[in-house]
């Protein structure tokens, strides 16, 4: 059993009729907020590229309001390319089953839920969409949730992956 987390009773088809068990398959996580816009994007990101292979990252949002420019150029900064990720309703994972549910709301938002196994962590993260000021203003704030979204999900993969 891994550190932090308990195995689940389920296990995932390898082949025909075969069985993998959790060791033998990517953990996998879902990431929700409001948008899916900007921070879900960003943790689906890091996660492939800190999980590689150990971790199937998705996100998902109450809206499906597109992958936002700042939050793609600030990740391609970091050396993580997003812009082949596109925003995806809730209800697409609807029935689904995930490793870890992790809602990334702000305190005063209204995160999605997704029914099913899973366990699931909260982890609120400013939303730097409504961030005003000069276009290097908002790109800080961008950043600011980047590298602090980062440094979350580095050691959530340590806890439940390595």
């Amino acid at each position: 059993m891994r550190r932090g987390s308990s195995s689940p009773t389920w296990s995932w088809p390898k082949s025909r009729g075969e069985e993998m068990s959790r060791e033998e398959r990517p953990l996998r996580v879902l990431f929700l907020c409001v948008g899916n816009s900007v921070r879900s994007q960003m943790a689906e990101g890091w996660a492939r590229a800190l999980g590689k292979e150990k971790v199937e990252a998705h996100s998902a949002g109450v809206l499906a309001a597109g992958v936002h420019p700042l939050a793609e150029l600030v990740m391609r900064e970091a050396g993580v390319d997003i812009s082949g990720q596109h925003s995806k309703h809730v209800e697409v994972y609807d029935g689904e089953e995930f490793d870890l549910v992790v809602t990334l709301c702000g305190e005063d938002e209204a995160c999605p839920f997704l029914r099913g196994e899973g366990k699931r962590i909260h982890r609120p993260f400013f939303d730097p969409v409504g961030s005003e000021g000069t276009e290097e203003e908002r790109l800080e704030a961008f950043r600011k949730t980047r590298d602090e979204m980062r440094d979350f999900l580095a050691g959530l993969i340590e806890r439940y992956v390595d």
